[in-house]
């Protein structure tokens, strides 16, 4: 099977949202849920829909709660029960917000769905604690008594019996220095000097 790398471009990320099928979408809406809820449920976070109840944690309507009443899995966009805004001819529209804006803070269980999602996390979590404790019982048991065997051990190493003689210590035999390797001496052969040229002024010379 090939292995799919990042995508690391805005553009084909862009690309892979918005052409993102539903059962990826999905995943998309997940949103965080309150301290009381995680506590109960055992999950940080979960996907909304619509009979839950939010509060919106960032923008300018931060603070506000109620019910979902529409999820558009189109936009990306989800509409809060009472959060409305009027238009330039009166008439009141729902405002969409962002699913990771908002918390939420009461769910809906009459999905059977998505209570068997809650029971899994609740089964991975449990698991997750185990794991978590198991190891550490088993230092904080096996610790002490594997540093008390390394100490006898050290102690009885280092202590010698009455009976027996102190070994010396072997000393490695130095090693000897290599001599730079002396080259021959090779005989300096005479070098023959040539004759001088006589010039004209020396044959003149030495016929006057």
């Amino acid at each position: 099977m090939q292995r799919l790398r990042p995508v690391t471009k805005p553009s084909k990320q862009r690309k892979m949202l918005f052409q993102a099928p539903a059962h990826l979408r999905y995943k998309h809406f997940s949103a965080p849920l309150s301290p009381e809820l995680k506590a109960s449920q055992k999950a940080a976070a979960l996907p909304v829909r619509t009979g839950d109840t939010v509060r919106v944690m960032r923008g300018d309507n931060k603070g506000f709660e109620g019910k979902i009443t529409r999820v558009d899995r189109g936009k990306y966009r989800i509409y809060v029960e009472g959060l409305t805004r009027e238009k330039v001819d009166g008439t009141a529209i729902f405002v969409p917000v962002h699913p990771s804006k908002v918390m939420i803070t009461n769910l809906t269980l009459d999905d059977k769905w998505r209570k068997k999602i809650i029971q899994r996390k609740k089964e991975a979590q449990e698991k997750l604690a185990e794991i978590e404790e198991k190891p550490r019982k088993i230092t904080e048991k096996a610790k002490p008594e594997i540093v008390e065997e390394k100490v006898a051990a050290e102690e009885t190493a280092k202590v010698a019996k009455p009976g027996e003689p102190k070994k010396r210590a072997v000393r490695k035999p130095a090693r000897k220095k290599k001599e730079p390797e002396t080259t021959p001496e090779v005989e300096e052969k005479p070098v023959k000097k040539r004759a001088r040229r006589k010039s004209k002024k020396d044959e003149v010379e030495g016929g006057s």
